[in-house]
């Protein structure tokens, strides 16, 4: 399997070297040159599979330039640091399916890619002798599931940039309280976005980008969206055999768009048996927006209860643009410097009939998420944290009693324990992870939304 770029100026990768680079080098997202689709046997034989055996096939598919033996290695130890048996379980709750994704080292859904994102990494790394340094940006998960992913590995530094004062303090603690020498946090005085552009800006410079052996952790990574592809397939023939039904619909709560494209694969790789997916947004409803009217304009962020989902501009886009275009690299290239110079894409009714074909899209408000978290409490005893509950509210008002729908739980309610507060009158259980997060020795650096600001940063630091 090879890898191109959404923008075409490139000769094809294998994976590996992918999973290096992390962003190609004609500013494009790099795609698997072909989407392989399930077979009938493989439907039969892949539903017993546990987790981490159905992680390697699908794995095997997209990668074909490891050893099996060690593919399935990195598999195995990726996933013996979750706490349930089932990596991913999926339990029924009221009318809906939950996809708890939440039983990793960081109580988050990014601990499902980032824990065998940070042991790919250290394997490539001791193989080749070479030195990486990963740059991201988080809204809140992603930075803690990166750096317990990458903390105390060889051969590599990661600096993770998040918006100060944006993220909940757990998400905050969770990462500055990691004091490995690898580890630098560094918090930038603006919104995602802010830190988001930055890193792209820095891994688009491809001079500083060599020198320093950049490396990407965040969506763009195509490693990250394989490794996620796989949570769908398990729920996908855990509630189609419970339900009698064949086709299921998953709801998604999401602001870069990485996780529903790995949906979207999904739903590719399995030729339609998820009917659609259900993107939900809370207020910052840049993809409601294009899903409902075709509008994908850039408009302030609004700080919400939901801070992982507070993003305009959603990373992810450009590479459903190159399937919704149907390959069309010229176009996707010219669309995205068109919409950095604009903040504005606009897209015709036929295009928004095609996309509706994928995707049912809802923007829930924070009183509406709230209210969710409390109703669904009162009738099923179960806590959603403020993320969850906003795909939850979605999938409700979508619901059809033929097509069982899946809601995905993305982060465990301890994380946000004021705004479950706020929605019950009190604050969630505290898992063991969290118990003595405040205690701990904390390392941070707090830096100017500049871009200049972080690469002297880098320049000071890296390995």
């Amino acid at each position: 399997m090879r890898y191109l770029s959404t923008r075409g100026g490139i000769t094809p990768l294998p994976f590996c070297q992918t999973v290096l680079a992390g962003l190609a080098e004609d500013g494009g997202l790099f795609l698997p040159e072909r989407i392989p689709v399930l077979s009938e046997e493989d439907l039969r034989s892949w539903a017993r599979l546990s987790y981490p055996e159905l992680a390697f096939r699908v794995f095997s598919l997209f990668v074909d330039d490891l050893p099996p033996e060690d593919l399935y290695q990195l598999v195995e130890r990726s996933y013996r640091t979750f706490t349930h048996p089932e990596v991913t379980p999926v339990v029924r709750k009221g009318p809906l399916w939950i996809l708890e994704l939440f039983h990793g080292p960081t109580l988050a859904f990014k601990d499902v890619a980032l824990q065998f994102l940070g042991n790919l990494f250290e394997y490539l790394l001791l193989r080749s002798g070479e030195k990486l340094n990963i740059l991201g940006a988080t809204s809140g998960d992603t930075g803690s599931a990166a750096i317990y992913g990458v903390r105390g590995k060889k051969n590599m530094a990661i600096f993770i940039l998040h918006p100060h004062g944006r993220v909940s303090p757990v998400q905050a603690l969770q990462m500055t309280t990691v004091t490995d020498p690898n580890v630098f946090n560094l918090a930038i005085q603006g919104t995602f976005d802010h830190c988001q552009a930055i890193v792209k800006r820095l891994f688009s410079d491809l001079e500083f980008k060599r020198r320093y052996r950049l490396g990407a952790v965040n969506s763009i990574n195509w490693a990250r969206v394989m490794a996620q592809i796989v949570y769908y397939l398990w729920a996908y023939f855990r509630v189609s055999e419970a339900e009698g039904k064949e086709r299921v619909r998953f709801s998604v709560p999401t602001g870069n768009f990485g996780d529903i494209f790995a949906g979207y694969l999904a739903r590719r790789m399995l030729a339609g048996r998820i009917e659609r997916l259900i993107l939900a947004t809370n207020e910052n409803d840049i993809l409601t927006r294009f899903v409902e009217k075709g509008d994908y304009s850039v408009r302030e962020v609004v700080p919400t209860i939901s801070p992982s989902m507070d993003i305009q501009v959603a990373s992810n886009f450009e590479r459903y643009l190159y399937y919704l275009w149907d390959g069309d690299t010229a176009r996707v290239r010219q669309a995205m410097e068109r919409f950095a110079r604009e903040g504005r894409l606009r897209f015709s009714e036929e295009e928004v009939r095609r996309v509706q074909e994928d995707f049912l899209s809802r923007s829930v408000s924070q009183e509406e998420t709230l209210a969710t978290i409390r109703a669904f409490y009162q009738e099923t005893g179960y806590i959603l944290d403020p993320h969850t509950a906003v795909g939850v509210r979605a999938a409700l008002e979508f619901a059809d009693p033929e097509v069982p729908t899946i809601s995905l739980a993305t982060a465990h309610p301890a994380k946000f324990p004021q705004a479950v507060a706020r929605a019950l009158g009190f604050e969630p259980p505290v898992p063991e992870p969290l118990r003595d997060l405040g205690t701990r020795p904390r390392k941070v650096v707090i830096l100017p939304a500049r871009v200049e600001a972080v690469r002297r940063f880098i320049e000071e630091h890296a390995l």
